[in-house]
């Protein structure tokens, strides 16, 4: 006994967006990059709106290092405060954006694989908030009165920091250290692809100490307490790396 004739609404239906070998074809994986991209947009949508009940909580928060600030155009105050809001945001919708880049990959990775991002994601958000967070607490009070002790030198200048100059030094100088900290996550994601291995960390090791130092001394004060402060925890994210490639990885 022969199956009905089907529409060709219905064959439509059973068609399935794969290859001949089962993976998603080129169609499917664009629709759903499509798809986990607009949820990420909506989650931070989302996160600005949240962050807009309590911006004057933020702003007040981001401005204790210098205490009051002016703004010198008309628009200046409104469109910081805009970029304040969605970068705001942005940090409140981080790990939802994770989470969709981790789902987008995640049928392309072996089970032991997504054992380790299941871990990996979590830690590089974690990550990620420390390093912004030792950088605004602990090394940007130090940077600012380092520079602005260059005008405090002569008596024709004044230090008048602006609302807009003073949040695009802030992001500037902060959000780097939110990448510095997830170098132990590269590094174990690039020993897992047999990019690194601990032979070549090893070589490396000199390196990173040394720019390590140099990298405290351009963005602090002559205070080697400080450049300490600052090539300590870089250094550490890399012998975490190192120990994690070399003795887990076996790389």
């Amino acid at each position: 006994m022969t199956e009905p004739d089907k529409t060709s609404a219905q064959v439509e239906q059973d068609k399935v967006p794969a290859d001949d070998d089962g993976t998603m074809s080129l169609t499917a994986h664009l629709e759903e990059l499509r798809s986990r991209i607009i949820k990420s947009l909506l989650a931070i949508v989302f996160g600005s709106c949240v962050a807009y009940l309590f911006l004057d909580e933020i702003t007040n928060y981001l401005t204790l290092p210098v205490g009051k600030l002016y703004y010198m155009k008309p628009g200046e105050a409104f469109f910081t405060y805009l970029k304040i809001d969605i970068a705001a945001g942005f940090l409140i919708a981080l790990p939802i954006i994770f989470y969709h880049a981790w789902k987008f990959f995640l049928p392309a990775l072996t089970k032991s694989e997504r054992a380790v991002m299941g871990i990996l994601v979590p830690a590089s958000v974690t990550l990620f908030f420390t390093g912004l967070a030792f950088s605004f607490f602990l090394i940007l009070p130090t940077a600012l009165k380092f520079f602005m002790g260059f005008g405090q030198e002569s008596e024709n200048l004044q230090t008048l920091f602006s609302f807009g100059s003073y949040f695009e030094f802030v992001i500037l100088f902060v959000l780097p250290f939110g990448f510095v900290f997830e170098l132990p996550l590269v590094i174990i994601v690039l020993g897992k692809l047999g990019i690194l291995t601990s032979e070549k960390l090893g070589k490396y090791r000199r390196y990173v100490f040394f720019f390590s130092f140099v990298i405290g001394a351009l963005v602090t004060s002559p205070d080697v307490i400080t450049q300490i402060a600052v090539a300590i925890p870089v250094i550490l994210l890399y012998e975490v790396g190192y120990l994690v490639v070399k003795y887990i990885l076996r790389r």
